[in-house]
């Protein structure tokens, strides 16, 4: 699936919801259900600055395509990063190099953030992106 489909997907199932309230409910769930990163990978390299909580974010090339892998001390903020690795995983460097991340602005995330969980929004798409700019260099 492509990084646009995921996203339009994400929209959908946003759009079933009400209110801000059952969004969060639901931003938490999807956090549970994030492929958990390995104890080893959890150092302070792979801790994404910039977020106020703990989210460490590893990447692995599988076939040509980045695998990401993530956890956070913070239910919301965990639910965040499964959002973007969901849509980003699995997709080639150049994919995740050139993804316009609409789905943010569209389901109303930055808005109903506080200034600095969306500072960290911005900070772990940061750094998604920088893993895909170091694999695509290693790629050539």
């Amino acid at each position: 699936m492509s990084i646009k489909e995921i996203q339009e997907e994400i929209i959908n199932e946003f759009s079933m919801f009400e209110d801000w309230m059952e969004r969060y409910e639901y931003i938490i769930e999807l956090g549970k259900d994030l492929p958990i990163i390995e104890d080893h990978y959890k150092t302070a390299d792979n801790l994404i600055k910039g977020c106020q909580s703990k989210v460490w974010l590893h990447a692995d090339i599988i076939a040509d395509n980045i695998v990401f892998t993530a956890d956070s001390d913070a239910i919301l903020t965990k639910g965040i990063v499964a959002l973007l690795v969901r849509i980003l995983s699995n997709q080639t460097p150049l994919e995740i190099l050139g993804a316009d991340l609409f789905f943010i602005n569209e389901i109303g995330l930055t808005e109903h953030l506080s200034p600095t969980r969306a500072n960290g929004l911005l900070a772990m798409v940061k750094q998604l992106k920088l893993y895909a700019l170091a694999y695509q260099s290693k790629l050539g």
